[in-house]
């Protein structure tokens, strides 16, 4: 498919003073303005954050009042509840604010609601559990917001809510105690982007200032809250940027045996965001997908380093059979889509053995593969749950919105979205989506790879990819950055790995250039040596036998004109 390029233009003005301040390549200046880094005081706690670089916790709406209640709970001995989230971000804030609460000598529960049974969030039999065991004090964590029925009921049961949580909250707040959320409409936190663990530290940050505690009683959850916010897929900047700098110094030592057992299994040697996106992110994930959450929390917990060892035996085995029953729903699904799905809109498919809790993974692969907004059902006898992904430009939750009248529920964002429906309605709601999809703008839609800006033989050189390593950790809104390379003449161009991969050597006068582009083997053949082309990609250290040097990865090539 042919992708569209653009890339930013230079600020020659304000790169010079950047560059003249901080004494960094006019390219890396260039990001950081293109990341909207653009003062002083925002580039030196981008590049250099410390401690003294977190906002004040008391900021977030109710965080005083929380603070009050949890204190009186500590003072009167009472138990508290932490209901939570199935999937890393929910099990991280647990994990910290259980350990905390325990430090200062409360008996602390857990509950998360399993995602097969239950589903996401609050449910009125969960409260009922959690009373029954005479709890009278719940926080939730990394949800809550959205809970308002449930919170009547807990209160009408005599149960105090606390509810910290990160998602966007409707018009009407639940009737909670405190509701420590930074996307409230009257919130004055100067960050919107923390993830719930995010807001469970700012709470144990605030208790620790109420208690005068020692900064390293709550700082040394950073490890934790780390893998939290990057696993959440946030942005990685402001708040979270401190968060993701500083707890990765403190995973790469970590104390917690739980999270160390997890990470030696994985066979990384470098522990940095993609690490945890890639190897710790998807274990934890599978336990919630495959409905065991319980074992990434007491894998978290433990203190006992043979149990962590047979956990995270369990967890790289739950991980292995999601891979499968993801490869084998993937497979079926681009099977129907070959068959009779390929010239439409958008891609909606239902089938009775797909496996609920892995379909958002595999909607996300089509979606990739087709760039079509794609929709997957599995269904359960009567009842039918379902998973979407979209592409830049077509919202789709505004578009179930449109196309509601065969749902049961829906939730999620423009990008992302969860639904529920009859079984017996989804040829209707199919057809309804297609109409709708059929009437919008989709087809106009291309993928755009954006780059930081364009580079030539003078900026393909290790001291420079080196100095790009002051911009990790990467992640949402601070991708690694892409580059367009013009101009360059083929050398040698061949397949990988039985066709997968790409591989080539290019000229550029008489210096000689490597590049790979992995998943790119099929361009193999629609190049010759000799070509000239244009290429965009990141740039990588490639070492071998104790010599380094540059190559592009590539996202994409065109013949250069």
């Amino acid at each position: 498919m042919l992708k569209k390029w653009e890339y930013y233009e230079e600020n020659k003005e304000k790169q010079e003073k950047i560059v003249r301040k901080f004494n960094i390549s006019p390219l890396l200046a260039n990001i950081l303005i293109n990341r909207g880094i653009i003062e002083e005081e925002d580039i030196e706690v981008f590049l250099n954050p410390t401690r003294h670089s977190f906002h004040d916790p008391y900021l977030m709406p109710d965080m005083k009042k929380a603070v009050e209640r949890i204190l009186q709970a500590i003072k009167d001995k009472q138990k508290i509840m932490i209901y939570g989230d199935y999937d890393v971000d929910g099990i991280t804030s647990i994990t910290v604010l259980k350990k905390f609460l325990e430090e200062r000598g409360l008996e602390v529960g857990a509950y998360i609601p399993n995602r097969l049974d239950e589903g996401y969030g609050l449910n009125k039999e969960a409260i009922k559990q959690i009373y029954d065991k005479q709890y009278r004090l719940m926080i939730t964590v990394d949800c809550g917001i959205s809970g308002i029925e449930e919170i009547e009921y807990a209160n009408e049961l005599g149960i105090q809510t606390i509810i910290t949580d990160h998602h966007e909250p409707a018009e009407t707040l639940p009737n909670a105690l405190a509701v420590v959320d930074q996307k409230i409409k009257t919130s004055i936190y100067p960050f919107r982007g923390l993830a719930g663990c995010g807001v469970v530290f700012k709470l144990i940050q605030a208790i620790g200032i109420a208690l005068k505690l020692d900064e390293k009683e709550y700082l040394k959850y950073l490890d934790i809250v780390c893998v939290g916010t990057i696993s959440d897929i946030v942005p990685l900047v402001d708040e979270n940027r401190v968060i993701a700098k500083l707890g990765l110094k403190l995973v790469n030592v970590t104390k917690n045996i739980g999270l160390k057992t997890l990470l030696d299994s994985t066979g990384y040697s470098v522990i940095d965001s993609g690490s945890i996106s890639f190897g710790v992110a998807p274990r934890i994930n599978a336990c919630g997908r495959m409905g065991f959450e319980q074992e990434a929390l007491k894998l978290f917990l433990t203190e006992d380093k043979k149990e962590a060892m047979a956990i995270t035996e369990k967890l790289n085995q739950y991980n292995k059979e999601r891979q499968e029953t993801e490869k084998k729903i993937f497979e079926e699904a681009v099977q129907m889509i070959e068959e009779s799905e390929k010239d439409k809109n958008c891609i909606i498919l239902g089938s009775q053995n797909w496996h609920h809790g892995v379909i958002g993974i595999v909607s996300s692969k089509v979606t990739d593969m087709y760039y079509k907004p794609s929709i997957l059902v599995c269904f359960e006898e009567e009842e039918a749950k379902g998973s979407g992904r979209s592409i830049s430009g077509f919202d789709l939750h505004e578009a179930l919105g449109k196309c509601s009248s065969h749902l049961e529920r829906f939730g999620g964002h423009e990008m992302a979205v969860g639904l529920s429906l009859k079984t017996d309605e989804f040829e209707q709601f199919k057809e309804e989506f297609e109409q709708y999809a059929e009437n919008s703008n989709i087809k106009e839609l291309v993928p755009v790879i954006k780059a930081d800006g364009q580079i030539t033989l003078k900026d393909f050189r290790v001291d420079f990819v080196s100095e790009l390593k002051l911009l990790e950790p990467f992640g949402e809104a601070n991708k690694v950055p892409l580059f367009i390379y013009r101009n360059l003449k083929i050398d040698s161009i061949r397949a990988l790995s039985e066709g997968k991969h790409l591989k080539l050597t290019l000229k550029d006068g008489n210096t000689v250039i490597q590049a790979i582009g992995f998943n790119m083997g099929a361009l193999s053949t629609e190049y010759l040596i000799g070509d000239k082309i244009d290429m965009i990609g990141t740039l990588e250290i490639n070492r071998f036998n104790g010599f380094e040097s540059v190559q592009m990865n590539l996202k994409d090539i065109r013949k250069s004109y």
